[in-house]
């Protein structure tokens, strides 16, 4: 299955990610260049202790990803408030199709 990572939150100011960008992991480990935005490598580490799980289909809610819902929630590794960079809120949507998931022109 296909993982769709949106950014769902900022604090503070981020160099890289805006609200709404979002990037693709198809089949869970392959990053989709045509269907994502920009992506910082740092952010990558918050994602990789879970990508190989939820691309598995295991419930977000069964590894303390989410409270309710099919979708789990991470954030990056930046503390901003002690490094003046912002703090970025990932919303992972697990998808068994292949639709289009990232259009250059319009942030998802």
């Amino acid at each position: 299955m296909d993982l769709v990572i949106r950014v769902k939150e900022i604090l503070g100011h981020c160099p890289v990610y805006k609200v709404g960008d979002t990037f693709v992991l198809e089949e869970g480990y392959k990053i989709n260049p045509k269907k994502s935005c920009t992506i910082c490598i740092h952010s990558l580490a918050s994602i990789m202790p879970y990508h190989v799980a939820l691309s598995r289909g295991v419930d977000p809610k069964d590894i303390g990803l989410a409270k309710e819902g099919n979708k789990a929630y991470v954030q990056c590794l930046d503390p901003c408030k002690y490094t003046g960079g912002g703090t970025v809120i990932f919303e992972i949507l697990i998808k068994s199709d292949q639709s289009v998931y990232y259009d250059p022109v319009r942030r998802l």
